[in-house]
């Protein structure tokens, strides 16, 4: 057991770097758009089911108001996407896609294919790293409660 307490043996570890990979690698993607990956995240969430809450797309890209309203608004001052305030209720606000958004897509995801290809990941190895990490993250938001 006295492995496990060395750097190279821990799972967190392996998987901030890989983080930081990936990182590295949506960067040089999505740079010639003016995107970020967080930017990117929003995107794909809106390709996937357009005009949602600003409430609902934060609880699908995990990101709080606080980080969300102010990279809303920049991707509004770079025409990606719009806010529409509720006509029934003042309280919601709408984030609806541009035409931008929707003449980019086919040619960011493309790039973002061609990069995750040329780093050798077949398309089997994908889905099954998708299942465990989806397996290990469901694992750590079920754990039980620690007594320290």
């Amino acid at each position: 057991m006295k492995d496990f307490l060395t750097l190279d043996k821990q799972l967190c570890f392996a998987v901030y770097e890989t983080s930081a990979e990936f990182t590295k690698l949506y960067k040089s993607v999505l740079k010639p758009f003016g995107l970020t990956y967080p930017q990117y995240l929003v995107l794909l969430a809106l390709w996937e089911r357009d005009e949602i809450t600003m409430k609902e797309l934060g609880e699908q890209v995990n990101l709080g108001t606080g980080t969300l309203t102010p990279m809303i608004n920049r991707m509004q001052e770079n025409g990606w996407l719009r806010k529409e305030r509720s006509k029934e209720d003042e309280r919601k606000v709408y984030i609806l896609l541009e035409e931008k958004a929707y003449n980019e897509k086919s040619i960011i995801t493309q790039k973002v294919l061609k990069e995750i290809e040329r780093c050798n990941i077949s398309l089997t190895e994908y889905e099954e790293l998708m299942i465990r990490l989806n397996d290990l993250k469901q694992k750590l938001k079920t754990r039980e409660p620690s007594d320290i």
